[in-house]
């Protein structure tokens, strides 16, 4: 009788916790590279796993740009030559035209003004995604709660995010509002299943994720739209310390499901908790530019800080103070190690169900 081979090592599925710990994270070899920008973010689960996710969106690394525009250019191009009679339509564009043909009073002129307007389409689409090399994002989602359930809600966020990224790239070469309105959407509550599940409008039992995602370019201009999030603050190297922001002129909305357009198709079916009166356009997108080299945009979720509490953010920027020559990795993790040692305070104050997940991400200016 033979032994078994103890060579073999045995193969043991991790457990859904460290699943999602794992996925909610992502590494450093993806932090992008642009000039005069040094970026790091890092995050700390209030248990085994957490409800806070951030992520760097390193479009070169993540998409094929040169690719994407070769393609549009390539559709740009074949959406000029015209369709012969009896041929089989060789893109939408083409099935389009032979919908024109078949309405009465259309004519060639007609058929080529469009062709001409949607190879223009095109043109800009290769424009955006030249941007895209210069270019780099960040999300960060923190979910209501802490653990598993949390964990969940904000990989429906994150997954959602993503498979609306490729369409985006493909029709517009750059994100555009219309994708946080269906993040928005995807998160609000359906009327169908509530009611299918025999709960009432006063039931507060919901998935809410807070969501912020901005975009850096290497001359410190930073475009971001924000659900709910504490507003991002602005250290200034010169000044030492966390600029005042005018919060009129950075806009934010609900967390992520809460509010519906009146204007959305949809709106019927989902709840909402209060009617907002049009969908995302790009005027609520919120803009912070970084002026002097040393300047940093910082961003966190409220297990750090609520962005409300006076000594907390005096507190923040002694820290930051003490760290503003280090890189970002160094300013992160310094600002990281302050909110863990609040932690040991709420335990010996026995409120220990005010530990939260943290979440802290550094952008600066060099």
């Amino acid at each position: 009788m033979t032994s078994p081979d103890n060579s073999l090592a045995i193969q043991i599925e991790p457990g859904i916790d460290e699943y999602l710990r794992k996925r909610l994270m992502p590494v450093e070899g993806v932090i992008p590279q642009l000039p005069r920008t040094d970026m790091y973010g890092n995050s700390i689960p209030a248990g085994s796993v957490g409800g806070d996710l951030f992520e760097y969106i390193n479009f070169q690394q993540r998409y094929n740009i040169d690719a994407r525009i070769a393609t549009a250019q390539r559709l740009s191009a074949e959406y000029l030559e015209p369709l012969p009679e009896g041929q089989i339509p060789h893109n939408t564009i083409d099935e389009h035209v032979l919908w024109l043909r078949s309405k009465s009073g259309q004519n060639d002129v007609v058929e080529a003004e469009y062709r001409r307007a949607k190879s223009s389409e095109k043109q800009r689409v290769a424009e955006n995604l030249q941007e895209l090399y210069t270019t780099a994002g960040v999300l960060l989602v923190d979910a209501q709660g802490h653990g598993i359930i949390s964990a969940k809600i904000a990989s429906t966020v994150h997954d959602t995010f993503h498979a609306l990224m490729l369409s985006e790239l493909d029709r517009h070469g750059k994100t555009t509002p219309e994708l946080f309105e269906n993040i928005n959407l995807r998160l609000a509550e359906s009327v169908t299943a509530r009611n299918a599940l025999g709960l009432d409008q006063q039931d507060r039992s919901r998935e809410i994720a807070t969501m912020i995602y901005g975009e850096i370019r290497p001359s410190g201009h930073f475009r971001f739209v924000n659900f709910g999030s504490p507003p991002p603050m602005v250290f200034s190297a010169e000044y030492e310390r966390f600029m005042p922001m005018n919060r009129d002129q950075l806009v934010q909305f609900p967390a992520v499901g809460l509010e519906i357009p009146e204007d959305h198709p949809d709106r019927n079916k989902y709840f909402s908790i209060a009617l907002r009166q049009k969908q995302i356009s790009s005027s609520d997108i919120a803009e912070i530019t970084l002026m002097s080299p040393g300047d940093f945009i910082f961003l966190y979720s409220d297990g750090v800080y609520d962005g409300s509490d006076n000594d907390t953010r005096v507190q923040l920027e002694l820290v930051v103070r003490d760290h503003k020559h280090r890189g970002a990795k160094e300013i992160c993790n310094a600002i990281l190690d302050y909110a863990v040692k609040q932690d040991e305070y709420l335990r010996e104050i026995r409120e220990p169900d005010r530990i939260d997940d943290k979440t802290a991400f550094i952008i600066k200016h060099n």
